[in-house]
């Protein structure tokens, strides 16, 4: 028996040839993508993506007529036709947590009012609660080390246990997006606790405070002794509102899309969706930050002298230092190429949080590199358009400040990310009745069937 499972478990000798056999039949050659003028990625060598659909929810903006033609400028986010920025001010000014405000504007394509934005505040306290038992059945059951894995079969058995889970009304959608908005942080926060009691570690579970914010409740419900500053609950809520949705073509939103065109449930394409934002390319990215940093402070002797941090960055890109991949992370976008207006914001917050919490001198690395990194990478790689820090460059650093663990940086994107997944998935059952299925083209010459004793 256990021969068995280290036979499916690792790759033998058996399973490395015929991965050689596939990788050797699925080699395209490069340049036929430019000859037949492929867009890889559905984007072109600019970034530009391939006009796939319309949308009403968000816009990003990185470039902007002038003369006639398209220059790049400072990038701009908008929610609903309104500049982030502007949201930002209007909450922060007024004293309160800006998550559930602009969920609200988002779902529903207004702001709230203030009784409005009190009734969904409530309406989201009620609907933080699971169903019986799933705490012990489903998260304490078997946990994988990956959260992302956790959440997302969590969010496929709450499927089982929803009478009306393929119905695809608009109003059922939005009653299950709505449980699935309020719920994410418990299935979050309780099924990391369950991983550490697995790992021997006390297992604490508390339940959520209608009075909290979302963000509030996060910090609440991760931390033994329930603590948490005002300015650390200000700077995570600052960072879900960043991060809940960037258009209709990120990879996890247009995922997204994909599913919902084909008339599956809600719940297989929120786990769609997860799927796609668990890559390292997507919302694993700020994990790659922080590792690449820790390699940083331990590499570099003086993290002030500048040479030496020019030098780590070079080799970085020559494949010589951290994961040997060529890659500095946390910086460029496909999409902005002057400014991600999501870091400048989120930068502000973290120079705060980081003078609460004696980190002075990191933020000062952290810096230097986001000054640095553009000009050593303008200087060895051909660049089609400009590089500028993301909103993953810092966002790894603020959740280590946070004290929240690695295993949930990705999901913590998520709790965010899923209000943008549920307003695109409405707005494409609302508007779009037909599948969504690009073309790809053929290169295999076809051939004529060889029995087998001729083979």
């Amino acid at each position: 028996m256990k021969k068995d499972l280290d036979m499916i478990r690792e790759v033998t000798p058996d399973v490395a040839k015929l991965a050689k056999l596939a990788e050797k039949n699925d080699e395209i050659r490069k340049e036929l993508y430019t000859e037949l003028d492929v867009k890889r990625g559905l984007r072109d060598l600019n970034g530009k993506g391939v006009l796939a659909g319309l949308t009403n929810i968000s816009d990003v903006v990185a470039k902007e007529l002038v003369d006639g033609k398209e220059v790049p400028c400072a990038g701009r986010l908008y929610y609903r036709g309104y500049n982030v920025k502007d949201l930002v001010n209007g909450f922060l000014h007024e004293k309160r947590a800006g998550f559930e405000e602009v969920a609200y504007l988002i779902l529903f394509g207004e702001l709230p009012s203030e009784k409005e934005l009190k009734d969904f505040n409530e309406m989201l306290a009620l609907r933080r609660t699971l169903p019986s038992n799933f705490v012990r059945d489903i998260l304490m059951k078997g946990p994988s080390p990956d959260m992302m894995v956790n959440i997302s079969r969590a969010i496929l058995q709450l499927y089982a246990r929803d009478p009306n889970a393929d119905d695809t009304s608009i109003p059922n959608v939005l009653r299950q997006s709505l449980n699935l908005i309020a719920q994410f942080p418990m299935l979050m926060v309780w099924g990391y606790n369950a991983l550490r009691y697995k790992s021997g570690e006390d297992l604490f579970i508390y339940a959520p405070k209608p009075e909290y914010s979302t963000a509030e409740n996060i910090l609440m419900m991760l931390r033994e002794d329930r603590k948490f500053t005002k300015l650390e609950a200000r700077v995570l809520d600052m960072a879900l509102v960043l991060h809940m949705d960037h258009g209709g073509g990120n990879n996890s939103t247009f995922t997204t899309h994909v599913i919902t065109s084909s008339g599956s449930d809600t719940y297989s394409t929120m786990a769609a969706a997860m799927a796609s934002l668990k890559g390292p390319k997507h919302g694993g990215a700020n994990i790659k930050v922080t590792k690449m940093f820790d390699d940083m402070e331990s590499s570099i002797k003086d993290w002030g002298d500048d040479e030496e941090v020019r030098q780590y960055l070079e080799d970085l890109l020559d494949k010589k230092a951290f994961d040997k991949k060529g890659l500095i992370y946390g910086m460029g976008h496909a999409i902005y190429s002057i400014s991600d207006p999501r870091a400048e914001i989120f930068k502000k917050f973290v120079h705060q949080l980081a003078k609460e919490k004696g980190c002075m001198e990191e933020f000062a690395l952290y810096e230097k590199v986001e000054k640095m990194a553009p000009e050593v990478i303008s200087e060895r790689r051909k660049m089609y358009k400009g590089v500028n820090a993301n909103v993953d460059f810092y966002s790894g650093f603020v959740y280590r400040m946070l004290n929240l663990p690695s295993e949930l940086f990705t999901p913590i994107f998520a709790t965010a990310r899923i209000v943008g997944w549920s307003a695109h998935r409405i707005e494409e059952l609302k508007n779009v009745d037909k599948i969504i299925r690009p073309a790809y083209m053929p290169l295999c010459p076809y051939k004529d069937y060889v029995p087998m004793e001729e083979r």
